[in-house]
C-alpha cells in the first residue's frame, strides 16, 4: 500500500493499550510494504483476516485481543483505518458501516 490513513489512529490506540504496540507496528509495516490487489491477496498474508463487503477487512491483532477494520482502495493502493478497538468494543459496532 502506498498510503495508510491514518497511522495516528494506531499510535493513539497503542499509547492507551501498550500491549498492542508491537503488533500494530508490525501490521502497519507489512501493509505498507505489500502490493495487495484484492482481498484474496490480503488473506494470503493474513489467513485469519475476515473479508467484509465494501473492500473492508477485519484483522485480529494480538491473538484476537483487538480488532482492526481497514477499508482498502486496491487500485490506488490506499488503506483507510476505520476502527481499532478491543474485541468487546468491536462487538458493539457495525463493521460494515463504521
Amino acid at each position: 500500500m502506498k498510503r495508510i490513513i491514518a497511522k495516528k489512529t494506531l499510535r493513539e490506540f497503542w499509547e492507551k493499550h501498550a500491549d498492542s504496540e508491537q503488533y500494530l507496528k508490525t501490521w502497519y509495516e507489512t501493509a505498507k510494504n505489500s502490493d495487495w490487489k484484492s482481498p484474496n491477496e490480503v488473506k494470503q498474508t493474513y489467513i485469519n483476516a475476515s473479508i467484509l463487503k465494501d473492500s473492508r477487512v477485519v484483522f485480529n491483532i494480538k491473538g484476537n485481543s483487538y480488532r482492526l477494520i481497514v477499508k482498502f482502495n486496491y487500485e490506488r493502493q490506499w488503506a483507510f483505518i476505520k476502527f481499532i478497538g478491543t474485541h468487546s468494543a468491536y462487538d458493539r459496532i457495525n463493521a460494515d458501516t463504521i
